[in-house]
Parts: C-alpha cells; sequence; structure tokens
C-alpha cells in the first residue's frame, strides 16, 4: 500500500476527473434532457407527464438487455489497454455492436407489437393508456440503436476518450429538444403531436447519435480493431458472460421502477405524476456520480490490467470520497430549495406538496447513496458483474418492493412510505456494495 499512496493525490484526482467530467457533462445533458421533456409534456396535463413517465420507464425495462453490453465493453477494452494491448481494444466494441443489433432489433419487433396488451397492465387509467401506448411505441424502434451507442461509450470510457462521448450527446440533445418544441407543439408547419412527438423527437436523435459515433469510431479507433473483426468464439463468449450479469441487472433495476410505478398507480394518478419528478431529480443527482463510478471502472480495469490490485482499490475510495464531498453540498441545496425546484416541473400545488417530503429523503440519503453507486461501477469493472446483480436483485426485489407495497399501500402511507422504503433499501445497499470492494474478491477475477 505505500508505494500506492506515493502516487500524488491530486494527480490521482486529475485521471479521475479527466475521464469523469465529460461523462458528467453528458449525463447532466441527458438529465437536462428529461427535465426539459417533462416540462414541455407537463403543460399538456397529469395524463399526459403520467403516460411519459409509465411509458419511459417501460422503455427502460424494454432497452435494459442491451445497457449491459457497455459495462462488457468496458471491462475488456480497460483491461486490454493496461495489459498494453492497444491493438485489441476495439474488438470489444465490435462484439458489443454485433449484440446489440442482434438483440435489439429483436426485442423491438416483439415488444412493440405487445405494447398495447401490456401497458395497461402497468396503469389502468384510460387517458394514460391512450397516450402512453403510442409513446412506447415509438421509443422501442430505437432499441438497437441504444445498445451501439452504449458500446460505444463503454469503449471511449475504456481508452480515455470521454470527450467523444460527451460531443455527441450533447449534439443529440440539442437536436431532441428542438424536435420536442417542433412535434409536442406542432411548430414549423408540423402536427401538434403531443406525447407522441416527444417520443419520436427522441428516437430520431438516438439513431443521429448512433451515425455519429459511428464516423468517430473510423476515425479514432480504426487502428484498435474498430470493424476488423468480431471477437474470436471463447473471446466473445467471455464478453457475454460479462456482459450478461449487468444487462440482467439493468432488467431487475428497471422492472423493479415499472413494478414501483404500479404500486404507485394503486394509489393515485397524482402519486403516479409525482413520482415521475422524483425520479427524474433523483436520476439528476445520481448521473454524476455515475461518471465517476465509470471513471473509478475504466481505472480499476486499467490497474487490474497491470497486475496493481492495491492501486485498483484505492480508485474505487477515491472516487467515491469524491462523490459523498461533492452530494453533501447538493444534499443540503435541496433541503433548502425542494419546494421551488418542484414547482418547475409541477403545476398542481396539492402534487407538489405530496412530492415535498420525499425529496427531503432523496436528499438526506443523496451522499452514501451515491457512493455505493461509484463503488458498484468499480466491482463492474473488475469484472464481478454477477455479483453485482445478486445485490442489486436482493435489495430491490426482497427487500424494497415487498415493504413498498406493505407500507405504501397496505398500511395507507402512500407515496410518502413508498418513498421512506426506498431510501432504507438504498441506504442498505451501499453499505453492502462498500463491503464488497473492501472484502477485495474481484481482484482475482480473469477478463
Amino acid at each position: 500500500m505505500k508505494s500506492i499512496w506515493q502516487f500524488p493525490l491530486r494527480d490521482r484526482r486529475s485521471q479521475l476527473l479527466g475521464i469523469a467530467l465529460p461523462i458528467v457533462g453528458g449525463m447532466l445533458s441527458q438529465n437536462l434532457l428529461n427535465l426539459v421533456d417533462i416540462a414541455m409534456v407537463g403543460r399538456l396535463g397529469d395524463s399526459a407527464l403520467a403516460a411519459t413517465g409509465v411509458g419511459s420507464f417501460a422503455n427502460y425495462l424494454s432497452v435494459s438487455m442491451v445497457l449491459g453490453l457497455s459495462t462488457g465493453v468496458q471491462a475488456i477494452a480497460a483491461r486490454r489497454l493496461g495489459q498494453g494491448r492497444d491493438d485489441e481494444t476495439a474488438i470489444a466494441l465490435n462484439g458489443g455492436l454485433f449484440l446489440a443489433l442482434i438483440i435489439g432489433v429483436t426485442l423491438s419487433i416483439v415488444l412493440g407489437s405487445l405494447a398495447p396488451t401490456l401497458f395497461p397492465l402497468l396503469n389502468s387509467d384510460p387517458a394514460v393508456v391512450e397516450q402512453g401506448v403510442p409513446y412506447l411505441q415509438v421509443r422501442l424502434l430505437a432499441i438497437a440503436a441504444v445498445g451501439m451507442n452504449f458500446a460505444f461509450r463503454g469503449y471511449w470510457s475504456a481508452v480515455h476518450l470521454t470527450r467523444l462521448y460527451f460531443r455527441t450527446i450533447v449534439t443529440m440533445h440539442v437536436l431532441n429538444i428542438f424536435l420536442n418544441w417542433v412535434l409536442i407543439f406542432g411548430k414549423l408547419g408540423m402536427p401538434a403531436l403531443g406525447v407522441v412527438g416527444a417520443g419520436t423527437a427522441t428516437t430520431i436523435s438516438i439513431f443521429v447519435g448512433t451515425l455519429l459515433y459511428f464516423l468517430l469510431g473510423l476515425k479514432h479507433a480504426r487502428e484498435q480493431g474498430f470493424l476488423r473483426g468480431l471477437p474470436k468464439k471463447e473471446d466473445l463468449k467471455g464478453q457475454i458472460k460479462l456482459s450478461l450479469p449487468a444487462s440482467m441487472q439493468q432488467i431487475f433495476a428497471s422492472a423493479g421502477l415499472v413494478i414501483m410505478i404500479w404500486i404507485l398507480g394503486q394509489v393515485g394518478t397524482a402519486e403516479v405524476a409525482a413520482a415521475n419528478v422524483l425520479m427524474t431529480l433523483a436520476l439528476t443527482l445520481m448521473l454524476p456520480s455515475m461518471g465517476l463510478g465509470i471513471a473509478a471502472s475504466t481505472l480499476v480495469g486499467n490497474a487490474l490490467g497491470k497486475k496493481n490490485i492495491d492501486d485498483a482499490e484505492l480508485w474505487g475510495w477515491q472516487a467515491a470520497t469524491l462523490t459523498v464531498i461533492g452530494n453533501l453540498i447538493i444534499g443540503v441545496l435541496l433541503f433548502l430549495f425542494a419546494k421551488p425546484v418542484l414547482s418547475l416541473f409541477i403545476q398542481d400545488p396539492e402534487t407538489v406538496q405530496l412530492a415535498y417530503i420525499p425529496l427531503l429523503i432523496t436528499a438526506a440519503i443523496v451522499s452514501w447513496d451515491n457512493a455505493g453507486i461509484v463503488l458498484m461501477n468499480a466491482i463492474q469493472g473488475a469484472g464481478a458483474t454477477g455479483r453485482v446483480m445478486v445485490i442489486s436483485f436482493v435489495g430491490q426485489w426482497l427487500i424494497f418492493l415487498p415493504l413498498a407495497w406493505i407500507v405504501g399501500v397496505g398500511f395507507g402511507y402512500g407515496l410518502l412510505g413508498i418513498w421512506s422504503m426506498q431510501g432504507f433499501y438504498r441506504t442498505l445497499q451501499a453499505i453492502v456494495f462498500a463491503w464488497t470492494w473492501r472484502q477485495r474478491a474481484w481482484s482475482q477475477i480473469s477478463v
């Protein structure tokens, strides 16, 4: 450990932030887009807001099978970079793009046809269903493109080129906001499509982003093997072995969110609308920490490629420390300005009051919750994707969701009871991730 601590902390912080800041910027851009979506759709009323909320989480569940491809690409490419095998780093990207195409197209066809049947199971309000089904169907068209974009993000993160991710995603989001304005409200001679316009704008911007990523890949990753062949059969199996648990974790997580929305739907439409805003705000707080987690994942993989386990562990702790410090400040500000923030996105004063105390709960746990997210990413970067999947599944499905139903619906505490149980589960999960990182069993995994 002594040799690791001789490396100046300032230099290590610079490496973390050099990778993380473009990711953080891109993720903040994503959440800004989400907030703009809510603000625009919110003008159409609670039913429209609930429709996009349910549709968005259903879409997230649908694309979860391809989101884990990013983890596999990043873990392998970062390890190869640490091993000095630079000319092989993009082979994993090729594998991720191939898997995204096969899985994504299949899911788009199957789930798009089932959307009219499945959506009413999530929310029975006829006004929500009428607007939500076509919104979900148009979003489902982009599953393969989403998977490819995440594979590219994993690669750019692994090779310390996150600035390319940032440039591309900001371009996508500027286009998305413009198309929202045009298609939701019927500007520039286009028909006013309302909720469906919001979904169409998002899908178009995703495909444009995929095209930009391919062009960047040809420019920056051709010598590293981009589009020069798939991984060998055994290597592709290894990539699937890494990616599948990460995808399953995403599926369990997103399915859990959908179940939570369903539980809230048993309480009332206003609660669903309030929860949509609360979860979007929670993501705003979470995404910067995910950027630091992705940076830690890359640096952990690089260190393990050099067979330096102590250095790998230290990257995780230092990224988590930066997260705690930053989120303490954010949590205090949110405590002070909770109602004004909610009023930006919710028009009904009663719905604002409904969301107020749950937002304070989010502010109270944000520091350790996000530190847990950083360590979760570090564990995945070491290749222990299966362990992360198990921890996440147990916390969400065996602890949180049963308690949310019992307290929120059974005992009648509604949104406040559900959000309190979420705070408890997120705190417990962060503790388990910290303990797992400290045990260092992840250091024995070969990638």
